[in-house]
């Protein structure tokens, strides 16, 4: 197949280029951000361009056989950034999709789109009721997906859980730097919550899935997320555990921290956006009971797994990241005020 991956630049992006790369498929990537991955760039096509401009959208889209739609505003963006990438890159992707008669147009859509919901396991029909820009802009890209399905499109629809594994910095450098440093990391409440994460091979296998079985059978939505999970501070704890210098999460009163939270946000002094700090301390889970039986999907990788093949990475590669900062999930965000928090851990 030649599949086109937006946002193929981006962490998600450069393991589905890999993993479908490896299955000897041929692979075109396009993203705003350049590709800097030197054991694959000159083995795929790579198309640096915006998913909002309908002319270098039409030229990628030739020829393609499925769209894989990773590319997205992430929520540290402007808000019109994240609703023109967002929402309007994916109505033109799917316009130009159906104009080149691609097969299948999978769009990696996210679980922020239930909100702060009151009940779990969260259930593919439960209500969306997204949290800030980033959120909302994921129910209106949903939206178009659904629209083309009526048209005849094949459109599956995945909603996967915070996704980590090799090459995911963004918020959870802050744990790996803490854990590496030999420091202790606080939590906001008590840790007791139950937090379901995702490894990124994961989430691969499950959009491979997408790609290849009967069509009538995935045009559909589908959570995604691990199997195996404990409570927040277990997981996290098996990092800590992991670095060996024999430090522990620490909880912490919720609201005050929540409050606190809000107003460095508002003064830009932390990277922590309303979806982290509002949502840390309570449970967050998905069934993943469809996906495993319409998709056959078997996750391989617990929290724990996840959380300690990402660190692994993380100090094996710190020397390649540790004087870059930025917004997206490739590179650390910078810790602010949080960073002096450290030293109290």
């Amino acid at each position: 197949m030649k599949i086109l991956i937006t946002g193929g630049a981006g962490f998600l992006g450069i393991n589905l280029v890999r993993y479908f790369h490896y299955r000897e498929h041929e692979i075109v990537s396009l993203d705003i951000a350049d590709f800097n991955y030197p054991d694959i760039k000159d083995k795929i096509t790579i198309i640096n361009g915006d998913v909002r401009d309908k002319k270098i959208v039409n030229k990628a889209m030739e020829g393609i056989d499925i769209v894989i739609h990773t590319a997205a505003a992430l929520p540290l963006y402007k808000p019109e950034d994240i609703f023109s990438t967002d929402v309007e890159g994916t109505r033109i992707l799917i316009k130009a999709g159906e104009e080149h008669k691609v097969k299948r147009f999978i769009h990696i859509s996210s679980t922020a789109v239930y909100g702060i919901p009151n009940h779990h396991p969260l259930y593919e029909d439960d209500k969306l009721d997204g949290v800030g820009p980033y959120g909302k802009a994921k129910i209106q890209a949903e939206e178009e997906c659904l629209h083309a399905r009526k048209r005849g499109m094949c459109v599956p629809i995945i909603r996967p859980k915070s996704f980590i594994g090799p090459e995911r910095l963004g918020v959870f450098d802050l744990l790996f730097d803490w854990a590496k440093d030999g420091h202790g990391f606080p939590m906001i409440g008590n840790g007791k919550n139950r937090y379901q994460l995702l490894d990124v091979e994961d989430l691969c296998e499950a959009v491979y899935l997408c790609c290849t079985l009967d069509k009538e059978k995935v045009n559909d939505t589908f959570n995604i997320g691990a199997k195996e999970f404990t409570t927040m501070g277990e997981d996290y704890q098996a990092v800590l555990d992991y670095a060996g210098y024999n430090k522990k999460i620490k909880g912490l009163p919720e609201k005050p921290i929540i409050w606190t939270l809000r107003f460095l946000e508002m003064l830009k002094l932390s990277p922590l956006y309303k979806w982290v700090y509002e949502t840390a301390s309570k449970d967050s889970f998905v069934s993943i009971e469809k996906a495993g039986k319409v998709l056959g999907y078997k996750p391989k990788f617990s929290n724990k797994d996840a959380l300690i093949r990402n660190y692994k990475w993380y100090v094996e590669h710190i020397d390649e990241f540790k004087d870059k900062s930025g917004i997206s999930h490739r590179v650390p965000w910078k810790q602010g005020i949080l960073r002096f928090a450290k030293m109290f851990f």
